[in-house]
């Protein structure tokens, strides 16, 4: 028994203090992005006031953990895991150097990055999808590594030196709005929409409810209903 209180004990002075300095990490700069996300706000909406057209841009903290930015017609929208995760042993994170030395490096908390088109939540258009386009994951060191689409995937991943600050999250900021400025809403092929039901079509006038999403890794949503793997 003394064995095993002992095991105990060593657990949680080892993993579960690794898992809360995470934690507490991780909420530490998912407030500092929301400051970040205000001034960038600000400096967005000041560059654009001169254009012909008014171009919304505005930022609404929706709780503790999710946040969202408005630009345009884009919403970026930003969530905070409440847990902290072990990077499987296949990850490449698992293979530095840096964390062969200290395992616990290798957990991380979890902050993530979607793209949602703004009608979609005006007009509450639940059959709109959205897309994950990155995955901000800080240790209790706070060295950080972004897995991502694109520019997201490749401009944040020197996990071995990478700290996390207030310049790397506003360009992880600055990177997640222009992806998706640039991810287009494409309109898909019309065999694949042929059919709507009557509760759609009475619905159509009010919330325009027939699904839309963007076209994002060359594939659509219908493809799925054709076996087709998406990717």
């Amino acid at each position: 028994m003394n064995t095993h209180k002992q095991d105990i004990i060593k657990k949680l002075s080892e993993k579960s203090t690794v898992k809360y300095k995470v934690y507490d990490n991780t909420l530490a700069v998912f407030e500092k992005i929301k400051s970040v996300i205000v001034e960038t706000t600000n400096d967005i909406k000041q560059g654009v006031s001169g254009l012909d057209i008014e171009i919304p841009v505005d930022y609404k903290e929706r709780g503790k953990f999710e946040m969202e930015l408005k630009v345009a017609a884009d919403l970026v929208i930003m969530t905070m895991h409440s847990n902290v995760f072990k990077m499987p042993d296949s990850h490449f994170v698992r293979q530095t150097a840096y964390v062969k030395e200290n395992p616990y490096r290798g957990y991380c908390g979890i902050i993530n990055i979607y793209n949602f088109i703004a009608d979609s939540f005006k007009y509450n258009r639940y059959n709109d999808v959205g897309h994950l386009i990155g995955r901000l994951f800080i240790n209790n060191e706070n060295h950080y590594f972004v897995e991502g689409k694109k520019q997201l995937g490749f401009l944040f991943n020197d996990f071995t030196n990478q700290i996390i600050d207030d310049e790397q999250i506003k360009k992880i900021i600055y990177t997640s709005i222009l992806f998706s400025i640039e991810l287009d809403l494409v309109a898909p092929p019309i065999d694949s929409i042929q059919q709507v039901t009557v509760g759609e079509m009475n619905q159509i006038t009010s919330s325009i409810s027939l699904k839309t999403g963007k076209k994002l890794g060359f594939r659509f949503e219908y493809e799925q209903a054709k076996n087709i793997k998406k990717k």
